[in-house]
């Protein structure tokens, strides 16, 4: 690590965990790691090439095809896991500043976010008993039938910048249970997270080979991504990169879960409270500083309580305390990189030109000159033709649409090449129901922004492919075997 300041504190940051040892890049690169608190470098880490794509893939190979992992038991795999999960948990400081280091996640929220974490991946662990081979009844009632589920083999696990714990245990954890060796990329602007998982798998006893970690910029992980002994990509990510892995996984059928971007809409219905929603809908807009794939970016409103919303969530939106995160006041931190801020910056007199009408917010913090901080932003006027409308801007930006009845507000949610997420706020639980099932998203939640990791998530449309938690995320790992036999085996 380059300075004290913080607690965070990887054993081998200048290597890489390649086939159960630390070792050397083999080009000596290295990662800078800047804290958009105050764009400076505060961490580096080893930069995987494309020789050291090559060298983790032979390696997770090895441990599959020859390897004693694959042939475990689902329990003794579990049990596995249930260590790398003690030995995380003894490092939940270290995570959870990680987080706030990297990416400007609030300090008062960064352990129970690594407690979420920690509780998925104990959550996979205690599916141990999981029937990874079950009988059935075959239809022409002769012999017996067997669906068996073997693991898909060498995984490539990529993570993004915004929640690179949560996402990174999310892929692995279900995968290494399914009986998978797994390649760790995560994002170059947040490594540190899965440092300290290789080192918990180097403490609980994996086999060499099984778990890998090789941090890296994009044109070393299209290496991974091409490798043809690479039987699955779990990426989490933004669109643009889903369509490019998606070709590469196409070329060569490679096995591929991918969720990526959305623009999430919340319809607010109208016996609704427009204070309570208003005070919701700026608490999650806030939330990473917007950076979350399925913050409810859209607000969908009855036409005649446009105008009441809009001063309702003004209010809110400049109540929001924007400060150093970590401040324990502070209510939203800084976007987690430079590019980011411009990004966000610049979407602000584009949807201007387009007819928007900004309320509030649309610049650089004033009172944090240091450091990539912006303003809650909240437009009106907004008709779904328009970029902030359509686009993912990725920051604390709500875009406010107006409709004229139920038909209308579905109309608007549906108007978008996405489908990761959505909402709607109402007391009729019918109601609710109704606009979920008319809604083409891969989830939806009533009066809240809820997500639930032991449930499957993922999106319709170019919001991705697959399903990621739960038994829905652990069977993605898997391969669907029928076996006829004679009779049932002695044992399953």
């Amino acid at each position: 690590m380059t300075t004290a300041a913080t607690t965070v504190s990887p054993r081998h940051p200048d290597r890489l965990f390649i086939d159960g040892r630390w070792v050397a890049p083999a080009l000596a690169g290295h990662i800078d790691v800047v804290s958009p608190s105050d764009d400076r470098v505060f961490a580096t880490v080893a930069e995987a090439s494309a020789q050291d794509m090559n060298d983790a893939v032979a390696a997770a190979r090895r441990a599959f095809d020859s390897g004693a992992w694959p042939a475990l038991s689902a329990v003794q795999r579990a049990e596995l896991l249930g260590k790398m999960g003690d030995a995380l948990a003894l490092r939940s400081g270290e995570l959870a500043d990680a987080w706030v280091r990297q990416v400007g996640a609030l300090a008062t929220v960064a352990p129970y976010m690594v407690g979420g974490a920690l509780g998925l991946l104990r959550y996979y662990a205690g599916l141990g008993h999981f029937a990874f081979a079950e009988s059935v009844n075959p239809s022409d009632g002769k012999g017996a039938a067997i669906i068996a589920r073997e693991p898909v083999g060498v995984v490539a696990a990529i993570a993004p910048w915004n929640a690179p714990l949560t996402i990174m245990i999310n892929k692995i954890a279900p995968a290494l249970l399914a009986g998978c060796t797994v390649i760790m990329k995560p994002a170059p602007e947040s490594p540190l997270e899965a440092y300290l998982i290789a080192e918990a798998a180097e403490a609980a006893g994996f086999p060499a080979g099984v778990v890998n970690l090789v941090p890296a910029h994009r044109e070393a992980a299209e290496v991974l991504v091409r490798h043809p002994d690479v039987d699955k990509v779990s990426f989490t990510g933004s669109t643009a990169a889903g369509r490019r892995i998606a070709s590469l996984c196409g070329e060569r059928i490679a096995r591929c879960t991918l969720e990526l971007g959305g623009k999430s809409a919340a319809i607010v219905l109208d016996d609704y409270d427009l204070a309570t929603a208003a005070k919701q809908l700026a608490g999650t807009i806030s939330i990473l500083s917007g950076q979350v794939c399925a913050t409810l970016s859209r607000v969908v409103v009855p036409r005649a309580r446009q105008a009441e919303l809009a001063e309702a969530l003004r209010a809110e939106l400049l109540a929001i305390r924007v400060g150093s995160p970590t401040d324990p006041t502070t209510q939203m931190g800084p976007l987690a990189m430079r590019r980011q801020l411009e990004r966000v910056e610049g979407y602000m007199p584009r949807g201007q030109a387009e007819g928007a009408t900004l309320v509030c917010g649309g610049t650089r913090s004033a009172h944090m000159p240091q450091g990539c901080y912006f303003d809650p932003t909240l437009f009106t006027d907004v008709t779904s033709g328009m970029s902030i409308a359509q686009e993912e801007i990725f920051g604390p930006v709500i875009a406010l649409l107006a409709y004229d009845d139920e038909a209308d507000a579905l109309r608007i949610a549906n108007d978008s090449q996405y489908g990761l997420f959505g909402a709607v706020f109402t007391h009729d639980t019918d109601r609710a129901y109704r606009i979920a099932r008319g809604v083409r998203t891969g989830a939806l939640t009533q009066n809240a922004f809820r997500l639930d990791y032991q449930l499957p998530f993922g999106g319709f449309k170019q919001s991705g492919i697959g399903r990621e938690g739960g038994l829905s995320g652990l069977m993605g790992y898997t391969e669907t075997k029928t076996i006829l036999l004679n009779a049932l085996p002695a044992q399953l």
